[in-house]
């Protein structure tokens, strides 16, 4: 056996000292820990005393999963309509193409809403393009849930029947579409194709088509135009576009009219071929160029910028399509047509709005390209609300907002989820909403930060996303604003091409084009019996009441009452009264009228001329604002229809003017534009950022409360000599020892679930 070895002092001497370091760096690690701000408790929402949930808001709701099934069921098993819901249903068929929320007439949502009625039936629109007969439908089906009634509302909504050519392109048409296509054109023009744009061994081109198909009614030819298979797309042109007509419902009388290749025209495909095979075309040649149009960043993040969390618990709370937020309620929804809306908006309990509502989305492209010429898109025609997808968290919205997810039925066979496609956060804008600092005389400071509740969803319709907020201040005001970013439309390099817009990337024109946006705002001040009135002012030449011979030009208030809907017709590009307001009769303790102003924040461009034909379908576009008077037959100021006839559009909106009905005391709607004009530039590639890049309006009392109502906030800070280090008047001195660090959930992410598919 083999004696064991004693340990040498050293050793053990070394070990002694490495344990006693061990002991002091984790006493050390966990005195570091438990200085750290705790983790928050999970809080109740702060809701103000007796603030609760109106379950009356789900008159309002959007359609469940369910019903929409009990609709698409109800609408197939119809005799005689022979309906059907396959997605890829050809355009000879009867496609259920939409099923949206029908909105019951306003006088009866108030009647149940203010407890003097019953609750209005629930009902939806189903929307069906008859292809056997040439017509679209528009029926009205309920009561839900289990409906057992239908009726065809289309004349009675329109005045007129609609031809099938004023639907929108579905999905089975798209497949059709793209077939036709790789059958006559991309097999016909193999080495061409090879040659110019590297198509060929699983690479190739993707197809964006413009708007509206052609010059007349009853048209629907499309100019097809091509860009490279790659990130951004659709700043990636390759010079080759198509002329389609695709008149007929029935595919096999499709044909191809015309082809533009690198500026020069072709009557046929068969002409193409021949010309470039003879060498008697200028050709491009395929070259390789950086994948300028990928959003993955450059650099690997290192760190996170600046979040928000709730150190206390939220202020606001959502529930079903209700949502609390201190002195504010309102129900909401998301229109698979038209997009964002809110109604029955309250502050203090006073209903301020009936409706407040995005309506469309309109662009105006300039361009020497066929496909760029012609392009107006109109977006509800494709459905705004139908491309809510999923926020991402941390960017879309604050990490910790509430996410809200819903359920949509368009160009589908059944519902489909869309997971947190809506946000719900208080904000803090980073600026104060009021504050002054005393220096003379005495000495104070009083202050309180601008907090305020968002709404968001963010629609990406094809190349363009748009961001949509409504705000609710504790000043009580609102605000509807929209940004834009996404990626710019554009163009092949041609011949005279900077006339329309800047040079972006090797060969690539970012076409000039215009943004409309049109909000629809109800406003119900004190009652639905409301007046019109401006303010602005002038300069009254005076003279001086202590020195009469001395005269001097002096700002003066001037205000108008405008009576008819002509006479609030606000047309851009004249001079508008910089003061709207939508008054009561009632007064406040000054003796004024109680009121909301309008602000518009615009930086529009100029509407396109009524001369042209394709004008009407965007009339609402002609006015800063307009007012009219309230009629449950005028609900939108655009159709699903106007984009594939706006020759003929099933809404014109100028109507809603011409019978200039009086609007002294009655229920009124302001129809209110917004936008900005968009010369892209350079640094438009990769993707255009928000900043500038948006419009909206503000509704802002006047005169409505007897002073500001955010007065009453317990958000107030004040400060005086000797009260620095008090809690009592100003919460942030104890910020500090109350603060704890956030327990948030998990990041994820399911947006791709309810994207587009093709096969």
């Amino acid at each position: 056996m083999v004696a064991q070895k004693k340990m040498s002092p050293i050793v053990k001497w070394t070990l002694i000292l490495l344990g006693l370091i061990s002991v002091i760096l984790n006493i050390a690690l966990i005195c570091l820990s438990s200085s750290k701000a705790p983790r928050c408790s999970v809080q109740p929402r702060r809701l103000p005393p007796g603030a609760e949930h109106d379950e009356r808001s789900r008159v309002f709701a959007d359609l469940s999963r369910e019903e929409y099934i009990q609709v698409r069921d109800y609408m197939i098993r119809i005799k005689g309509l022979d309906v059907t819901n396959d997605a890829f249903a050809e355009p000879s068929r009867n496609f259920l193409f939409v099923i949206d929320l029908s909105l019951p007439r306003k006088a009866d949502a108030l009647g149940y809403l203010d407890g003097k009625g019953a609750r209005p039936a629930r009902e939806a629109t189903a929307v069906v393009f008859h292809g056997t007969t040439g017509h679209i439908k528009e029926y009205v089906v309920g009561p839900l849930p289990n409906p057992t009634y239908h009726k065809d509302v289309t004349v009675e909504r329109y005045g007129r029947e609609l031809h099938i050519n004023a639907r929108t392109v579905t999905i089975g048409e798209y497949r059709l579409l793209f077939k036709m296509l790789q059958a006559k054109v991309f097999s016909k023009l193999g080495k061409l194709l090879k040659e110019s744009f590297d198509v060929g061994q699983g690479k190739t081109l993707n197809a964006f088509e413009q708007m509206p198909r052609g010059v007349r009614s009853g048209d629907r030819k499309t100019w097809v135009s091509f860009f490279r298979d790659r990130s951004g797309m659709y700043i990636n042109p390759v010079g080759f576009e198509v002329l389609v007509d695709h008149g007929s419902v029935n595919a096999s009388q499709w044909r191809v009219e015309r082809l533009l290749y690198n500026g020069q025209y072709f009557d046929s495909v068969e002409d193409l071929r021949r010309q470039y095979e003879a060498g008697t075309v200028r050709k491009i040649v395929y070259k390789e160029t950086p994948d300028y149009g990928s959003l993955k960043p450059r650099h690997r993040p290192l760190q996170l910028g600046p979040q928000q969390y709730y150190a206390q618990g939220k202020r606001f709370s959502v529930r079903n399509n209700h949502v609390l937020y201190l002195d504010w309620s309102f129900a909401f929804g998301l229109s698979s047509l038209t997009g964002m809306r809110a109604f029955d908006i309250r502050f203090r309990g006073e209903r301020i709005a009936y409706e407040l509502s995005v309506q469309e989305a309109m662009s105006v492209y300039g361009s020497v390209t066929p496909g760029m010429i012609l392009t107006k898109f109109l977006d509800s025609s494709i459905g705004i609300g139908r491309f809510a997808h999923e926020l991402t968290r941390g960017v879309d919205c604050p990490y910790d907002a509430t996410y809200v997810t819903t359920h949509r039925y368009v160009d589908v066979s059944e519902p489909v989820r869309f997971r947190n496609s809506i946000c719900v956060f208080e904000h803090n804008t980073g600026q104060p909403l009021r504050r002054h600092f005393s220096d003379f005389f005495s000495n104070s400071y009083g202050g309180m930060v601008n907090s305020a509740l968002v709404f968001r969803t963010i629609t990406a319709i094809g190349n363009y996303d748009y961001m949509w907020d409504f705000i609710f201040y504790q000043s009580g005001s609102v605000e509807a604003k929209v940004h834009a970013t996404g990626y710019i439309s554009s163009s092949y390099m041609m011949e005279g091409a900077l006339k329309f817009g800047n040079q972006v990337a090797e060969n690539v024109l970012g076409n000039i084009h215009t943004h409309f946006i049109n909000f629809k705002v109800d406003l119900d001040v004190l009652g639905v019996k409301n007046v019109f009135t401006t303010k602005d002012m002038e300069y009254v030449n005076m003279s001086m009441p202590w020195m009469p011979e001395h005269h001097a030009m002096i700002p003066t208030l001037v205000e108008k009452q405008l009576k008819t809907e002509k006479e609030a017709a606000l047309r851009h590009g004249t001079k508008t009264p910089r003061y709207l307001h939508i008054a009561s009769d009632k007064t406040n303790r000054w003796g004024h009228q109680r009121s909301y102003r309008l602000q518009v924040i615009s930086f529009a461009g100029d509407h396109l001329p009524e001369s042209e034909a394709e004008e009407k379908s965007m009339s609402w576009a002609r006015y800063k604002v307009a007012i009219t008077k309230h009629k449950d037959s005028e609900k939108t100021s655009s159709s699903l229809y106007s984009q594939n006839d706006v020759w003929s559009p099933a809404v014109d909106f100028s109507k809603y003017i011409e019978d200039n009905e009086s609007i002294d005391n009655e229920d009124l709607v302001a129809w209110v534009t917004t936008g900005f004009l968009h010369i892209p530039h350079a640094e438009d590639i990769p993707n255009t950022v928000t900043v500038g890049n948006g419009g909206g309006v503000i509704l802002r009392p006047h005169n409505y409360f007897d002073e500001d109502p955010s007065i009453h906030s317990p958000d107030s800070v004040y400060i005086s000599p000797g009260s620095e280090q008090s809690c009592h008047d100003n919460r942030m001195a104890c910020f500090a020892q109350e603060t704890c660090s956030p327990a948030l959930e998990p990041f994820t992410y399911h947006g791709f679930e309810g994207v587009m598919k093709f096969d």
